[in-house]
């Protein structure tokens, strides 16, 4: 009986050891395929691209960081974790009221901009961590604060297409501020407005042709087929002109080309910040010719813009709802007729 009973115990380890092995293999928080954090044994292990981290416990969570991309304000103001931040570099980027009351307040520094860092005065700081996109001719710079001690992490959410995945990054941010439930509540808010608001799209009964971004100097930037811009698009039940292009990066291309595929364009967005028609035609004849600027809308994302900060870039990097509400409206307004655009503004 004894025998048995022990054969019982044995059997009963041995799966829970196996279930134990696979839970140890399949529990990374995974925000896209080139982001993914975990924790175990007291650690915090991120992979970020081709950069991997691993933080202990009494690392984490952060007290004080320095933000080197104004887009990254954007998480840490949906968690109000705004004090947390000492230093930033081009403050004229960031569009946070709060943030921007504790730079004149002197609680955040200016440790200077994407042309020079102000290293001697990061290290003074002495930041927790500095969060930052990797600038490959940056790497001295990187090296000197990482030898006096600062831990320098690499994220790449700029160069997430899929919007939620870009939303996801808050979960990241939540994990190394311990605001674990805080994130992960918001990302599930945004997430559900979002599946809501494309349920919402479909039953729109016409799916117009849309054109997307503008011309610099003599190459229109156009966004590949996969890229969050044609995501987006997609989403709101509009047909992108280069819906069926499968690239995730921008397409350079020249206006004749542009032109070639306008035809029965009804709707340009992200149409850079210009204030009127008058002043984008004055910049470029060319867009003139095009039968969306005198017959289609145009829309730009300057709706919550302040001199050069721009909140699209900031906000809107978490709130991928309210940037899909966005579009809905402008393509099937009867869907939304009492809400107002948050970061889209209609050109006259």
């Amino acid at each position: 009986m004894k025998q048995r009973i022990l054969l019982l115990f044995t059997v009963i380890a041995l799966i829970s050891c196996k279930r134990e092995q696979k839970n140890s293999s399949s529990d990374w928080t995974q925000i896209s395929n080139r982001t993914q954090f975990k924790e175990h044994d007291g650690l915090l292990e991120l992979k970020s691209g081709n950069f991997t981290y691993s933080f202990k416990q009494n690392q984490t969570p952060f007290k004080k960081i320095i933000l080197l991309n104004a887009s990254m304000a954007g998480y840490i103001s949906e968690l109000g974790a705004e004090d947390m931040i000492i230093g930033v570099s081009s403050p004229e980027y960031i569009y946070s009221e709060k943030i921007q009351n504790l730079l004149k307040e002197g609680k955040i520094q200016n440790v200077g901009s994407e042309q020079k860092y102000d290293v001697e005065k990061i290290i003074s700081l002495k930041p927790d961590a500095i969060f930052t996109n990797y600038i490959a001719s940056f790497d001295n710079a990187y090296q000197l604060l990482k030898n006096n001690g600062i831990q320098v992490i690499f994220l790449d959410e700029y160069m997430e297409q899929s919007p939620l995945e870009k939303t996801a990054y808050i979960k990241l941010f939540g994990e190394f501020f311990g605001k674990e439930k805080e994130s992960q509540a918001k990302y599930e808010e945004v997430e559900k407005n979002y599946s809501e608001l494309k349920k919402l799209a479909l039953k729109a009964k016409e799916k117009p042709v849309v054109l997307a971004n503008e011309m610099y100097g003599s190459v229109w930037y156009l966004p590949g087929g996969k890229t969050s811009v044609a995501n987006y698009i997609s989403d709101a039940n509009a047909s992108y002109i280069m819906k069926d292009n499968k690239d995730e990066k921008s397409l350079t291309m020249s206006f004749e080309e542009v032109y070639a595929k306008s035809a029965g364009v009804q709707y340009w967005v992200n149409a850079g910040s210009h204030t009127s028609k008058k002043e984008m035609l004055g910049m470029n004849p060319f867009y003139g010719k095009l039968d969306v600027f005198s017959k289609g809308k145009i829309y730009t994302i300057a709706g919550k813009e302040k001199q050069k900060a721009n909140d699209f870039f900031e906000s809107g990097a978490v709130r991928a709802d309210l940037i899909l509400k966005d579009y809905i409206k402008i393509f099937h307004p009867e869907l939304l007729p009492e809400y107002q655009l948050t970061y889209m503004k209609e050109l006259q």
